[in-house]
């Protein structure tokens, strides 16, 4: 009985898809068609096919996580990535673990956002909202036939195996469960803002409304793939065992990309707003962070790339993804390059203003963002060419992404300082001054803590004069001279929660660039690990109580039991482990990790010699944890942004009033 209702829901789901691939259709064409007759009842539809399209891409998602839980091994997905010896949360997360659930889930995200503007922005004008979901619509429609014609998830094989394969072990791993939702809800997020983009040069309202519009959008999935990347980083770390945090992986690569360029667009879409300038500029990003998102799921699906995130090997499926991308990055700019010449200049602003900061900001980010791609698709493009291989590692990208964004780093705080149109570079230098003289002090104090490297204690510096430094501008604006400390309590509340937001956001990247320069202080032991072992990592002991092997699920694991002692006082037990996976025929690496204060004790195991020893690293990585801590607080300060009345999803209403007064150019 349960087999036969598996049966249907999973046909259901297949059907669900179909019916999926026609809405969206219908989306993208019937509103443009109204747009061009002015037919107010044809863009009307557009909303409710959007939402339509949600629901119908959410029950298909939902019937094939179905058949992953009950082990539905009449599935070729099913066969391919699971196991009935899974546990629950991994037959869930197993869901997006592969090419064609992950694509699956790329398309219900992107319906998601298609949705949400069209139940949220009923205060934009109708063309402008009929046009977004239409541009939507094309996108989804593109990769709802991707999916259909080249990845179905549906696909049915027979006979039935009693058993599946399993998944991957490196994805058997609570990482599966956060990492891509976060990561795809970032940079698939951006396809909004490029649809946002691409419907404002149809309609020809670009202008501060517009940007009011966008601005939530891009905070939105900016705060997504910030976590996305963060999660993804403390995943690598944690579970490879080499200690490592970021490798340049190319498709690490790929989600870094559209953060530079949606950070870029956060800031030109704020100047846009406040002064009705970088039209152009903004359109561009919008495009841009959403083409680099594109164009990391090209690398991910056309197998062009080997690496732990890619799924895809099949050439057919590079073809198509590069037709699509071709299709929307080719197209876009090519109306963007029709529409832009008719935009009219904004608001004029001196180059020593908030302004022109945000722009020279702009400008640092796509030069970094440039050292990115071109590090990432140069040797993929040396090879395809001539046949030549080469490896562009860490060396390349600290030579050329540091000194690129290390300005970025000390602008930060004296940008958030200039006034609007017209500002005093010195008096924002002066105000600086302390925040300068912490950074300097800390620098002495950590020096003299943990000596060198130079550039640990210059980073440190840096760092703790960006995270002082974001707060200046609050604290001038709350602790005005003879102000009380109810007052100043009282003003502090009275702040906009975008200006706490901001600041909060730019201390995390202080926080973090903290935690990156702190590594430099660590401490490495490579070793053979025997029971009875004692080793010194730093300041703290490691006794290795025994090695035993012990069951798991769908694994057997070899754990090295160890006792972490700092004064002859017991402060952590770890367990670090290899698992053997005999469906998949692979092994793994778990970590031992123990959290002192800020730093942390790692531990990993590798091969096994034939005296019964365990080949291991341990680590000692003091403020390591301040790496992650600070990408919470930059998404902290994106939501705290995101809360703000003024810029969240249900923009105030004289956005509406402004664009509906606003003639099409």
């Amino acid at each position: 009985m349960i087999g036969e209702v598996t049966r249907h829901v999973v046909e259901a789901g297949h059907y669900a898809l179909v019916l999926a691939l026609a809405l969206a259709l219908a989306q993208a064409i019937l509103p443009l068609w109204g747009l061009r007759r002015g037919d107010s009842a044809l863009m009307a539809m557009a909303a409710p096919a959007a939402i339509m399209q949600f629901v119908m891409v959410g029950f298909s998602f939902a019937a094939l996580t179905w058949a992953h839980v009950v082990s539905d091994f009449s599935l070729a997905n099913v066969v391919q990535n699971s196991h009935s010896l899974k546990p629950l949360v991994y037959k869930i997360s197993g869901v997006w673990g592969n090419h064609e659930g992950s694509m699956l889930l790329w398309v219900l995200i992107l319906v998601v956002f298609g949705a949400l503007v069209a139940a949220f922005s009923r205060a934009m004008p109708d063309d402008l909202r009929a046009a977004t979901l239409s541009v939507q619509a094309w996108i989804s429609a593109a990769f709802i036939l991707f999916i259909l014609l080249t990845s179905n998830p549906f696909a049915r094989v027979f006979p039935a195996p009693m058993e599946g394969q399993d998944l991957n072990p490196i994805l058997q791993d609570p990482g599966l469960a956060i990492h891509p939702p976060m990561l795809y809800f970032g940079y698939v997020g951006f396809s909004i803002n490029f649809s946002f983009a691409a419907a404002a040069l149809i309609c020809g309202r670009i202008d501060a409304a517009w940007a009011r519009f966008v601005r939530p959008w891009t905070l939105l999935a900016w705060t997504f793939l910030t976590l996305g990347i963060a999660m993804g980083s403390y995943w690598a770390y944690y579970t490879l065992g080499w200690g490592g945090f970021w490798f340049w992986d190319p498709v690490e690569n790929a989600s870094l990309m559209p953060w530079l360029a949606g950070t870029a667009l956060l800031h030109s879409a704020t100047v846009m707003e406040k002064r009705d300038a970088l039209k152009v500029w903004t359109i561009f990003l919008a495009i841009l962070a959403f083409s680099l998102s594109l164009l990391g799921t090209f690398l991910v699906r056309s197998g062009v790339l080997t690496s732990v995130h890619s799924f895809a090997s099949d050439p057919e499926r590079g073809v198509f993804i590069l037709g699509i991308l071709v299709f929307f990055i080719g197209g876009s700019l090519a109306l963007f390059a029709w529409r832009a010449p008719e935009l009219k200049p904004g608001g004029i602003f001196a180059p020593v203003s908030r302004e022109g900061s945000l722009v020279l900001n702009n400008l640092l980010l796509t030069a970094s963002c440039a050292t990115v791609f071109v590090g990432t698709l140069y040797p993929l493009a040396l090879e395809a060419t001539t046949g030549e291989k080469i490896s562009v590692g860490a060396p390349f990208f600290n030579l050329t992404f540091g000194p690129v964004f290390l300005p970025i780093l000390l602008l930060m705080p004296v940008a958030q300082m200039l006034a609007w149109k017209r500002g005093d570079l010195l008096g924002a230098a002066q105000r600086l001054t302390f925040a300068a003289a912490i950074g300097f002090a800390a620098a002495l104090v950590f020096g003299a803590l943990h000596g060198g490297p130079v550039l640990s204690i210059v980073g440190v510096m840096i760092a703790s004069y960006l995270v002082i430094g974001s707060f200046v501008e609050i604290s001038g604006r709350v602790f005005a001279r003879g102000v009380t400390a109810s007052s100043a309590l009282s003003r502090a509340l009275g702040l906009p929660r975008s200006a706490w937001g901001a600041a909060f956001a730019h201390a995390g990247v202080g926080v973090t660039l903290f935690g990156l320069a702190a590594t430099g202080w660590g401490v490495e032991e490579i070793l053979a690990i025997r029971a009875g072992d004692v080793v010194k990592a730093g300041p703290y002991e490691i006794s290795v109580q025994s090695l035993e092997t012990r069951p798991g699920p769908n694994y057997r694991a070899t754990i090295a039991r160890s006792v972490v002692r700092s004064g002859g006082k017991v402060i952590a037990t770890i367990e670090p482990a290899r698992r053997f996976y005999p469906t998949r025929q692979m092994t793994t690496t778990e970590a031992g990790i123990v959290t002192i204060g800020l730093g942390q004790l790692y531990v990993s195991l590798s091969g096994e010699n034939a005296d019964g020893s365990l080949d291991g690293r341990i680590y000692w990585k003091p403020y390591v944890s301040l790496i992650w801590i600070g990408a919470l607080v930059m998404a902290f300060g994106g939501l705290l942004s995101l809360s703000d009345r003024r810029v969240r999803i249900g923009v105030a209403k004289r956005a509406r009033r402004d664009a509906l007064a606003q003639p099409a150019e």
